[in-house]
């Protein structure tokens, strides 16, 4: 049975819908839609709660959060030195959003708030790298986003796994030791309605509608992103 740590960054107080338990559930449901068996740990690292003890057999997710990769706050930088520590003993990543930027940040690559604006609903990137190419057989990569920070760059050694027009790092690896998404396989199409509904006051309307409509257009690919995740980090 797989075991699964996940390092949580943020509990989104007054932003999940009463049918999603907590954040971390998302995850529950989206591994066991792809028929992993795991058993689960949940950290607490926005409040400094870290993995005393680091497996290699084991993975760890770096999801979500709030607040920004390249803020300064103490439970992101003991988290980034975490990050630093278990890439060197060769542990399993997994990160998503936030956790795709913190992980990039921390192995020495760079993020910042992106001037082109928000992303939002279901887009669509072009899948570049080989090992991933057979999860997608048409080419393209749909996720579920919310975000506005991006990966500017990669750190040295990284292979970008897709690329989109909004955004240049969509998903990057590091062999087969670590993975990540800007976008959220974990979200469901109607948890990303409810944020796009009653969450996005920050966001401009004609990108909160154009979010709205892809969620009627197209189909997340999530349960294909975490398979090719997992098969590539624990197989």
């Amino acid at each position: 049975m797989t075991r699964i740590n996940i390092l949580l960054c943020d509990t989104f107080p007054g932003r999940l819908p009463s049918f999603i338990p907590n954040y971390e559930s998302l995850f529950f449901d989206l591994f066991a839609a792809v028929g992993e068996q795991a058993s689960y740990r949940v950290f607490q690292s926005w409040q400094g709660e870290l993995p005393a003890e680091i497996n290699s057999g084991e993975l760890y997710i770096i999801p979500g959060s709030l607040d920004s990769a390249y803020d300064d706050k103490p439970w992101i930088v003991a988290l980034m030195q975490w990050i630093e520590k278990a890439y060197s003993r060769g542990a399993k990543m997994m990160g998503v959003c936030f956790g795709h930027q913190l992980i990039a940040r921390a192995l020495g690559g760079e993020v910042s708030k992106y001037d082109g604006g928000f992303g939002t609903g279901i887009r669509a990137s072009r899948v570049l790298d080989d090992e991933m190419k057979p999860y997608f057989p048409q080419g393209k990569m749909h996720l579920l986003y919310s975000h506005h920070d991006q990966v500017m760059r990669l750190p040295q050694g990284a292979t970008r796994c897709a690329i989109s027009d909004f955004c240049e790092n969509e998903s990057f690896r590091m062999g087969t030791q670590v993975i990540t998404f800007q976008g959220h396989p974990e979200f469901t199409v109607a948890y990303s309605r409810h944020l796009l509904t009653n969450c996005s006051d920050d966001i401009d309307e004609q990108v909160r509608l154009a979010g709205l409509q892809s969620l009627d257009r197209l189909q997340p690919q999530g349960n294909e992103a975490a398979r090719f995740a997992l098969d590539l980090l624990l197989k």
